[in-house]
């Protein structure tokens, strides 16, 4: 265990325990995922106990991906020691091709939140762009 000594106010020196904190923020928490085909059916799987998911949860699809913002409120208990992450966090999940929006869902149970949604044909996205000639500022 790294203990170092830190001030705390009050003049007092008390020894602070550095393991358990993210040295960048990019490697704190996430939530973490699972995804999936199911034929024509696109899964994504989330691990989020302790949530309420009518208040706590925001789904949103922004272009070609699924942002899901949640956040854990800390109850009001004097505890001993957690090693629970609370706050916002948030995730974006790339969609693939052809999901079809009017049919993604969510639900929520024991802890996990799924979203599903169905997968159609995908359009070309590739079109060959015609180009307009001028002669002497006249078409």
């Amino acid at each position: 265990m790294s203990t170092v000594t830190k001030f705390r106010g009050g003049g007092t020196l008390a020894p602070f325990d550095w393991t358990n904190l993210s040295w960048l923020p990019m490697l704190a928490p996430t939530i973490r995922v699972e995804d999936y085909l199911d034929s024509d059916r696109y899964v994504i799987r989330a691990e989020l106990p302790g949530i309420d998911p009518a208040k706590d949860v925001r789904i949103t699809r922004t272009g070609d991906n699924l942002r899901l913002d949640v956040v854990r409120r800390e109850s009001h208990t004097d505890k001993v020691h957690s090693e629970f992450h609370y706050g916002s966090f948030s995730r974006l999940i790339p969609l693939p091709a052809g999901v079809k929006e009017e049919t993604i869902a969510a639900r929520y149970a024991d802890g996990i939140l799924e979203i599903t949604a169905t997968i159609g044909a995908t359009e070309p996205t590739a079109r060959e762009i015609p180009i307009t000639v001028e002669h002497n500022g006249k078409r």
